[in-house]
């Protein structure tokens, strides 16, 4: 790498533990012209630095389009699904717990939209007009599924779409899945019934009375989620015209999250303001 590196750039551990998971060529197709490791680092930084894709810096060697169409690609055949669950697996045994998690925690975020698209709404009650990002997290906020729908779709019919792409054989220690009062939803617990899911959904309600902030047992691991995301400015607003590729850029953030959290850098550097010195009297 003849560059200097950015802070998003993948480290040589993350891209060890990265480089088998990464999908050969097709076959019959044109060979690969970009190395795999520049062009993740390029859709790295995109995300995490909110740029937009002909906005990514061309000291990575590789043309924007090329960059976006392989995170298009690998959206459509399920490459960041794949590496969603091989990550997480690989992240919880790491932290000495089995790799299929016995509990998730489920919750939803608006995000405004910065542009047309589908699927676009008005939330009432966050006063937002775009999108939500539905996601179930395991208990160490690992991302389990991810759905966007627009923002006025409530939540209990949203979790039937979300749930729907965590059957029962993918997870077969999950027994409960903890959310907040949007989730006692009678539709939601017919629909798990009928598809013969085999775990609940359990709702985790304010105290009586309560006024103002007070933190919930439970809600907070997905909470605290939703704030490792923030971190990447590329989910700031709704940026996609798709709702799949939106679900696909949460997917992105959740996977270079968990390579940071199982191989993180030996040294961060820190930004520190100076303060101006007193001028002498």
């Amino acid at each position: 790498m003849n560059r200097k590196p950015y802070p998003s750039d993948l480290t040589d551990e993350q891209w060890a533990v990265l480089q088998d998971m990464i999908p050969d060529a097709l076959p019959g197709g044109c060979p690969r012209k970009h190395p795999m490791r520049e062009l993740l680092n390029a859709l790295f930084y995109h995300n995490r630095e909110g740029c937009s894709w002909r906005a990514i810096p061309h000291d990575f060697g590789i043309p924007w389009k090329t960059v976006y169409n392989y995170f298009r690609a690998w959206a459509a055949d399920g490459t960041w699904d794949r590496l969603v669950t091989a990550l997480r697996m690989r992240v919880r045994r790491a932290a000495g717990r089995d790799p299929d998690p016995q509990a998730g925690y489920i919750d939803s975020q608006s995000a405004k939209t910065a542009q047309g698209g589908e699927q676009r709404g008005y939330d009432g009650g966050k006063k937002v007009q775009g999108r939500k990002r539905h996601i179930v997290v395991d208990s160490l906020g690992l991302l389990l599924a991810v759905v966007v729908t627009a923002a006025d779709v409530e939540d209990g019919r949203a979790a039937q779409d979300l749930l729907a792409d965590m059957p029962g054989r993918y997870y077969p220690r999950l027994k409960v899945i903890w959310g907040d009062g949007k989730y006692h939803n009678y539709a939601l617990y017919d629909w798990l019934s009928i598809h013969r899911r085999p775990y609940r959904v359990a709702v985790v309600n304010r105290p009586a009375g309560a006024a103002g902030w007070v933190q919930l047992p439970k809600r907070w691991v997905v909470e605290r989620t939703f704030a490792w995301l923030g971190r990447y400015r590329r989910l700031s607003k709704d940026y996609e015209k798709l709702t799949a590729t939106s679900a696909a850029m949460v997917q992105v953030s959740a996977i270079h999250h968990m390579l940071r959290r199982l191989k993180p850098k030996a040294h961060q550097e820190r930004f520190h303001y100076k303060r101006p010195r007193k001028k002498a009297a």
